[in-house]
């Protein structure tokens, strides 16, 4: 592609010397790594490191020509071209490269502290039950015409994320937009057809610092609407009132939800299996497919979202009915000695009140709570985390997340002091993430409640003495240890080897 259709609308467009103008640019990067003859190489500064220190480097590898928002630090006879911001010059530059690929699909951006990842999966199992054809960019993976690609970042790079939606032969694009992907101008060069704003709580201060930045980078999303573009909003969070009143301001069609008359997707009530709730002054009833209130919301920004395309409500709530949930939201589990076990990626004070509120309204006789906080991350809602759980459950145990950077013995101490600060009597710390998790399953009776919150789906980053990756596979391999023990002496039984998932009762989420 010729270089003065890469920098289409970049702001030094027209006064390109015309010996560059048609200098024939074969690929883009934002790594010297990945430089090869004929690229253009966008030097972006990182948090940890500077890619304008990497200028030699590209240019080493054969980069024809140089984009960076420093001056120039050394001679050379490469092109060098400045902009004030490279990160939102490297999304202008890669939908330029790949030929404004999602021109041609209809885009939806998600964006909220809790709710996201379900909300997402929500959506694109009623558009695909419609005939729609999705991709789906978000934490837990990357699904692209059928196939399922790991997922490095819940938004990918403006590059990473431009170069998906050329290979993308999907109708639809439905993706998860972080506060990170938005403060990073991520999603720069693309408009969206809905922005959907789930909720917001205290998370991520480390990097916003105040939850008022936080809620202004999440109002950036809403900046990338297309002219018709609409914006579906929970409203019965304070945050999402302050954004729907901002975003009628500006003249922007706002779909609310919320228990407010005003809204026009208003909840009348809600127990744990029934939704019922006005559509246009038309009273629905839903069986509910996932547990929880935090659920509802999630079923209700999807259920709009699928009225807004055009899909019959009766399809919908069909379609609904068949919806299994998502890894590591909620996954509801159920022990062999009657108990109900929880996996679920809760890491902020209302995700955890909304668990711990959800086993309460299913008459739960003991409720054990099993959590964490990871190293080098915001400490400011520990406190509150910590609060809620000690209010809302029967017993909770502190344990490891994450370490990151952060050593055990650190880590360990600094438990130690939130136990003796803000703690009670009902909670214990077991270090160990798949000893607390063995320990609460051992020690737990029929209609018992585990919740286990924090990762969800992730792997984990340490080793533990249960040899098991996840919350997941901790559970089930403490089941299987227990089905084996009560079983020893039954031949049959032990000779069918190792177990499977399916030898468990796994509700759908």
């Amino acid at each position: 592609m010729k270089l003065k259709h890469v920098l289409k609308n970049l702001p030094f467009e027209s006064n390109l010397p015309k010996y560059l103008e048609n200098l024939e640019i074969i690929g883009i990067a934002d790594n010297s790594m990945e430089v090869a003859d004929n690229f253009l190489f966008i030097a972006v500064k990182g948090i940890h490191t500077d890619g304008h220190d990497y200028i030699e480097e590209a240019i080493a590898n054969g980069a024809a020509i140089i984009i960076g928002e420093k001056p120039m630090s050394y001679k050379t006879s490469i092109p060098y071209l400045q902009v004030d911001n490279s990160r939102k010059a490297v999304g202008q530059i890669a939908k330029n490269f790949y030929n404004n690929p999602a021109a041609n699909k209809t885009m939806v951006g998600i964006t909220g502290t809790n709710g996201k990842t379900t909300t997402s999966y929500l959506i694109k199992h009623l558009l695909e039950n419609s005939g729609k054809t999705c991709t789906l960019i978000g934490t837990i993976e990357n699904i692209i015409n059928g196939e399922v690609f790991h997922s490095y970042n819940t938004t990918p790079s403006a590059l990473v994320l431009q170069k998906i939606l050329a290979e993308s032969k999907d109708e639809v694009v439905i993706m998860e937009v972080s506060s990170h992907g938005l403060s990073q101008h991520r999603v720069e060069g693309i408009e969206f057809d809905y922005c959907l704003f789930t909720n917001l709580d205290h998370e991520h201060l480390d990097y916003h610092e105040t939850m008022d930045n936080y809620f202004q980078t999440k109002l950036l999303l809403f900046d990338y609407l297309k002219k018709h573009g609409k914006a579906i909003v929970n409203s019965d969070n304070p945050w999402g009132e302050k954004l729907a009143n901002i975003l009628k301001m500006r003249r922007i069609p706002v779909y609310s939800i919320g228990k407010a008359p005003a809204n026009q997707m208003q909840i009348r009530s809600f127990n744990n299996s029934t939704i019922e709730f006005s559509d246009n002054n038309d009273l629905i009833q839903m069986k509910s497919p996932i547990a929880g209130v935090h659920n509802m919301y999630n079923i209700l920004m999807a259920y709009t979202c699928a009225t807004l395309f055009g899909i019959n409500k009766s399809a919908i709530m069909s379609s609904l009915s068949k919806f299994r949930g998502v890894n590591g939201r909620f996954e509801m589990f159920k022990h062999t000695n009657g108990a109900t076990i929880i996996v679920d990626y809760a890491h902020t004070q209302d995700a955890v009140l909304h668990c711990l509120t959800t086993a309460k309204q299913f008459s739960a006789n003991h409720i054990t709570h099993i959590f964490g906080f990871r190293g080098d991350r915001d400490i400011s809602k520990r406190k509150e985390m910590l609060t809620v759980s000690s209010i809302l459950s029967d017993r909770y145990i502190l344990t490891f997340d994450d370490l990151n950077s952060m050593s055990e013995s650190a880590m360990t101490q600094q438990l130690n002091q939130l136990q003796t600060n803000y703690g009670n009597e009902k909670g214990r710390i077991i270090t160990d993430r798949t000893l607390a998790i063995q320990w609460a399953m051992e020690n737990s009776h029929a209609q018992d409640w585990i919740l286990i919150t924090g990762k969800g789906h992730e792997k984990y980053k340490q080793l533990f003495q249960l040899p098991t990756e996840s919350d997941k596979e901790t559970v089930l391999y403490v089941m299987e240890q227990n089905y084996r023990k009560h079983f020893q002496d039954d031949d049959a039984l032990l000779s069918q080897g190792t177990m499977e998932d399916e030898d468990f009762e796994i509700y759908p989420n």
